[in-house]
């Protein structure tokens, strides 16, 4: 694998995404640091109101008002998207760099056909006739589980299920093996065998046409199948990350034991599932010191004064005044 630290397709520092309201500015996204490397697969944990989906839209500039980016670079194969014009983003969005959004609605346009829609992601960035942009769309309905894709390309999309349209998004967002693909929780909707076969699709992706991937999810069972590095995401913040079996057998974060241990893969049959005391806070409540306190069974008195710098541990890196050592997780 590629050494994300030395060979950055995507390097992110210092992300900053906050939304306006009528009492001030909050911060959903709050100093966030990434990289990626060309042909890795990083999986960004967490959970819901964690920033996680913030964080995808922000790397591609689609935070619209009352939210704002205000702080931080991000560089994409050397290029800042954080000043480029939108005629330049409109030229790398479906080519370069494709998201999968956790709703395909927001993605599919009800009154043209599977068709026209794949076919047209082809013609607006690669010169061909539109016939052969339709048989490579059939050729991607067929990776992601999809039978009969040519009958299906004459179809719209009130004809499929909320899972085949799904595969429908995750097919079009493979069509021109772009740099970066940016996954939010692409396969909620799917059942267990389809959503193998995608991740295998995911996997062999990146291996050979060197792809990265940002791999948006909670599931940690996905993660740890599919990605090579995890970061685990917190009140806005980047807690831990590193390579994924390193963090998923001896996490450092007592947020990242926390979420391992409420797997239900982690839980035997009959038992009550584990859970992590309290919520997590709302962008405009969070606590002083660092924002895990409230739920945290290692707090210190530290941890109220002020939040943790980062510390870093070989590949790996995590934001703890008390931090879980190896052989405690277990």
């Amino acid at each position: 694998m590629t050494d994300p630290a030395t060979d950055p397709l995507l390097e992110v520092r210092g992300l900053r995404t906050v939304f306006h309201a009528l009492d001030g500015a909050w911060a959903a996204v709050e100093g966030v640091d990434l990289s990626i490397a060309r042909g890795e697969v990083l999986g960004l944990v967490g959970e819901s109101g964690s920033g996680k989906s913030v964080t995808g839209f922000s790397l591609v500039r689609l935070i619209d008002p009352p939210g704002e980016i205000v702080a931080g670079t991000i560089s994409f194969a050397g290029e800042d998207l954080r000043t480029a014009s939108e005629e330049r983003l409109r030229s790398l969005r479906g080519d370069r760099i494709a998201m999968i959004f956790q709703d395909p609605l927001m993605t599919l346009n009800p009154v043209l056909s599977i068709g026209e829609q794949m076919s047209e992601a082809i013609l607006e960035h690669r010169q061909c006739s539109r016939d052969e942009a339709l048989k490579e769309a059939a050729k991607a309905l067929s990776r992601v589980g999809i039978s009969s894709p040519e009958a299906r390309l004459k179809q719209f999309p009130h004809e499929f299920s909320g899972g085949m349209r799904q595969r429908v998004a995750i097919a079009t967002a493979m069509l021109n093996a772009p740099d970066l693909i940016i996954a939010d929780e692409p396969t909620t909707a799917l059942d267990v065998t389809i959503q193998s076969q995608i991740l295998f699709e995911v996997q062999k992706l990146a291996r050979e046409t060197g792809t990265a991937v940002l791999w948006i999810t909670h599931d940690l069972a996905v993660v740890g199948e599919l990605a090579d590095r995890v970061a685990v995401m917190y009140a806005g913040r980047i807690v831990e990350i590193g390579p994924v079996d390193a963090v998923l057998d001896a996490p450092h974060h007592p947020y990242t034991l926390g979420l391992l241990h409420s797997s239900a893969a982690n839980v035997m049959p009959g038992q009550r599932l584990n859970q992590i005391d309290g919520v997590a806070p709302r962008i405009d409540s969070r606590p002083s010191g660092c924002p895990f306190r409230p739920r945290c069974p290692r707090a210190l008195p530290v941890c109220a004064e002020h939040d943790p710098a980062p510390t870093e541990d070989g590949a790996r890196s995590f934001r703890c005044h008390n931090p879980v050592l190896v052989g405690e997780a277990a």
